[in-house]
């Protein structure tokens, strides 16, 4: 969420909410399309980011359990950590995992590409970006409408309005991000209505 501060002496915000967590039952149930034969999905949150932390694994959990499927839920808050993780992955012989949406791993997204591709893993994110990097798919807000939003914000204070009089406002774009080389690689077959129903695939 972007947060534009209210007027003094009053507990109120405004700004522009990323509905993350609305979101990760349609991302689970999207990567279980394309690997269907992956039982158990592992779920990689960031201990840092405690409200992530506890609800995504939740959503989650939700999710799987209405498509008969198990997670498996490891922490990461350093580059390091990641490594590890994906070792444990690969150990435990998990074949999908959806990484929360988290401001470190957003800024990780060719650690998460290389680490994928090396060890076969198919990959679940949030933002577009990701999936441009070498992630198998992405399923969530745009950023560059999120961003202008925030500028539609900010252009109505400048005129005078007041920041506590703005209600939060909810994305109204959302992408659904495909890479079609990262699936080929995989060995992965992307079913028609997924290629019809993606906003870009990446070849």
């Amino acid at each position: 969420m972007v947060l534009l501060p209210a007027s003094t002496g009053r507990d109120n915000i405004t700004g522009v909410a990323n509905i993350s967590s609305e979101l990760n039952a349609k991302r689970l149930e999207l990567l279980h399309e394309l690997v269907p034969g992956a039982s158990v999905i592992a779920v990689l949150v960031n201990p840092a980011n405690p409200l992530n932390a506890e609800t995504t694994p939740q959503d989650v959990q939700a999710a799987a359990q209405r498509l008969g499927l198990q997670t498996q839920v490891l922490r990461a808050s350093t580059a390091s950590d990641i490594d590890a993780a994906f070792v444990t992955l690969v150990g435990q012989g998990a074949k999908a995992l959806f990484v929360a949406n988290d401001a470190f791993f957003n800024g990780r997204s060719d650690q998460f590409a290389g680490l994928s591709a090396r060890h076969r893993m198919a990959t679940s994110y949030e933002f577009r970006e990701s999936a441009v990097a070498g992630g198998l798919i992405s399923y969530g807000a745009s950023l560059p409408d999120l961003f202008r939003q925030v500028g539609v914000y900010a252009g109505k204070m400048l005129k005078g309005e007041k920041p506590a009089d703005l209600p939060v406002m909810q994305p109204t774009k959302f992408e659904l991000v495909i890479n079609l080389k990262t699936a080929k690689a995989l060995g992965l077959a992307v079913p028609d209505k997924l290629l019809v129903a993606a906003d870009e695939v990446i070849e």
